[in-house]
């Protein structure tokens, strides 16, 4: 059934209406079921005044009897009236209800959004923040990245050249270390004693040497015994032979310019009983500074050279210089420029005795053989030289005395 709504228009019991026009429909029904409850008291009073009419009058009871029903019918729909007005009061609370319950919860909502919008706004914020922070990360991120992989090669490349330095001072300690080795097998240091193993523990071999510490002298293996020196003395002369051990004495005696006159008997030289040959002779007790002899020369000393029959001459003792003139082979002197004794080989004047020769004046060459024949001991005290290759005969041995060197150059 339909009610009256208000200004919503006719509608159901449960809708179309909004909470105040629920409270003015209340207020409305109440006011009928108040306006019907009179009505049923004046009903009630004109049935009992009908009544009372019937009773006077049957058109009264007839009247009356219509009013009654009349009556019956009015509070039949105030009692309708009220029933609905009830019912639409019930709703109208119920709805009430629902709509505080709906306000409520649209309050709630209301503050959860907008505490929900204070959050969006704060975590939008806090996001762009990260993105931001992200944005940078990367950026760090991709720097550090090109850096480690220019180190990475960096450290490859000096990885690269450490190794091939490795390698080298490798090869370079394998080297030095060979060369030790080597020296250390050959030169044995300053020894007090012959050593029987080199540096390397090994024993010694052809061609090892060491400087002894106790004679002053270098010693060289052979492969089976030690030796002075570093050459061969197999063709040194020995002091103690007196030159007996020479190949050949004539040669010698050629290569010093002596002529036949170092072997002739002294028989074969003038005496003053001897007749014209000895008149330059010079005698016991003479005064020598204004002799002179057949061969044209002066004297310059205590004794001069007698000339024998062949024209070679010997200066047994002293000095004498050679004047202008024309020598024979043979024929020796002493040269007060050079300071030093020479002979005459039948073309030049040559030094005698080992000493410097050359061209004209000059002093400059010094020659020595190049083969020891005989043993020869150089004498304490003295030193000895020899230059080039030179060889000891086998069989033959030059001793050095202790104190004295022997020097090949």
């Amino acid at each position: 059934m339909a009610i009256y709504r208000g200004t919503g228009g006719a509608g159901d019991a449960t809708g179309g209406i909004s909470i105040n026009e629920v409270t003015e429909q209340a207020t409305n029904a109440a006011a009928s079921a108040t306006a019907a409850a009179n009505s049923a008291t004046a009903a009630a009073t004109s049935a009992s005044s009908a009544a009372t009419s019937a009773s006077s009058s049957d058109s009264s009871a007839t009247a009356a009897a219509t009013s009654a029903s009349n009556a019956a019918n009015s509070a039949s729909a105030a009692s309708t009236s009220e029933t609905n007005a009830a019912a639409s009061e019930t709703a109208a609370a119920d709805s009430e209800t629902n709509a505080a319950a709906s306000e409520a919860a649209a309050s709630t909502s209301e503050t959860n959004a907008a505490a929900s919008a204070s959050a969006a706004s704060t975590s939008a914020t806090n996001a762009a923040a990260s993105a931001a922070a992200a944005s940078t990360s990367e950026t760090n991120a991709a720097a550090s990245a090109s850096a480690a992989s220019t180190s990475a090669s960096n450290a490859s490349t000096s990885a690269t050249a450490a190794s091939n330095a490795q390698t080298a001072a490798e090869a370079a300690q394998a080297a030095a270390e060979a060369a030790q080795e080597a020296i250390d097998g050959l030169y044995l240091g300053a020894q007090t004693s012959d050593p029987s193993v080199d540096l390397n523990g090994d024993p010694v071999t052809a061609g090892d040497w060491y400087y002894n510490t106790a004679t002053a002298v270098t010693r060289i293996y052979d492969g089976s015994a030690w030796n002075n020196g570093a050459v061969n003395a197999d063709d040194f002369l020995k002091v103690s032979n007196n030159l007996s051990d020479l190949n050949s004495a004539s040669t010698a005696r050629t290569n010093l310019g002596l002529g036949t006159a170092a072997t002739t008997a002294s028989t074969d030289y003038a005496t003053a009983a001897q007749g014209t040959l000895a008149d330059s002779a010079t005698q016991p007790g003479d005064n020598v500074s204004s002799l002179t002899n057949d061969a044209g020369y002066a004297t310059t000393a205590a004794t001069v050279a007698k000339t024998s029959s062949t024209g070679s001459a010997v200066v047994p003792t002293g000095t004498q210089a050679q004047r202008d003139g024309s020598p024979s082979a043979g024929y020796f002197r002493f040269n007060s420029d050079t300071s030093s004794f020479e002979g005459y080989n039948g073309s030049a004047w040559g030094s005698v005795g080992g000493g410097a020769t050359g061209g004209g004046n000059d002093a400059v060459f010094i020659e020595n053989d190049q083969t020891v024949t005989t043993n020869y001991t150089i004498p304490s005290g003295k030193n000895a030289m020899s230059t080039g290759v030179v060889t000891i005969n086998s069989g033959v041995t030059v001793t050095v005395s202790t104190g004295s060197r022997y020097v090949v150059i």
